[in-house]
């Protein structure tokens, strides 16, 4: 079938399904335990409903793009990963978008999930985690939702994602700062000599690429 004949919108049940599996993942190893954690939890919950019922069931944003501000997007589905359309870039480019998209979000779950699983490790045991991943930022689980959530507006960028999206980075440093002062009145100055050497979402250049290697075990420098 060719592609680019693929009309956009209206397929309900796909929506419907996509929005199951994908807040499965989050409610999986984001695991919001109290009133913050679940309103930041519901934001992407947002995220997810409005990406997924554009994607595959009314496209909102295509609709206002082509009545208020006179862009001729036709109703296919590959014009709907719209840095594609917008610039002209045909099926190539729309698969280039979807590629590159797809490559962001799943760096971006693999994050979350390895940073969960240390984590959930370090609370049986009521130690502070300084290793894997926390060697080298301090809020792994939400540099993997940054991420994720980047990779969608890569891969399918729509009206109501383009605003939530900041407001979901603002509502996790804010829960960020409270987490880190529970920590610090329970690990004291271990937890603040931690904070002055690793940085809080983003690596140093140097270690962006040892995010991704595979091992959880993996020994870094003496904190």
């Amino acid at each position: 079938m060719n592609t680019e004949q693929i009309t956009l919108g209206g397929q309900w049940s796909v929506t419907i399904f996509m929005i199951v599996i994908a807040s499965w993942i989050l409610y999986k190893y984001v695991a919001p335990k109290n009133f913050k954690e679940w309103r930041n939890a519901g934001l992407i919950q947002a995220f997810i409903i409005a990406l997924y019922a554009e994607m595959y069931g009314f496209p909102l944003t295509i609709y206002f793009l082509s009545a208020f501000l006179g862009v001729d997007i036709p109703l296919l589905h590959f014009k709907g990963h719209l840095w594609s359309s917008l610039f002209g870039l045909g099926e190539t480019g729309a698969m280039l978008e979807m590629i590159l998209g797809y490559a962001i979000i799943f760096s971006g779950i693999y994050l979350l999930g390895r940073g969960w699983h240390s984590i959930y490790q370090a609370q049986k045991k009521e130690e502070l985690v300084i290793k894997g991943l926390y060697q080298y930022i301090r809020h792994p689980q939400y540099t993997g939702i940054f991420i994720a959530l980047f990779g969608q507006l890569i891969h399918w960028p729509t009206i109501l994602t383009f605003i939530l999206f900041p407001v979901i980075v603002l509502a996790y440093c804010l829960l960020s700062r409270k987490e880190e002062k529970a920590m610090i009145s329970k690990f004291g100055e271990d937890y603040r000599a931690y904070m002055q050497k690793v940085p809080m979402f983003f690596p140093k250049i140097e270690n962006w690429p040892l995010l991704f290697e595979g091992s959880q075990n993996r020994e870094g420098a003496p904190l």
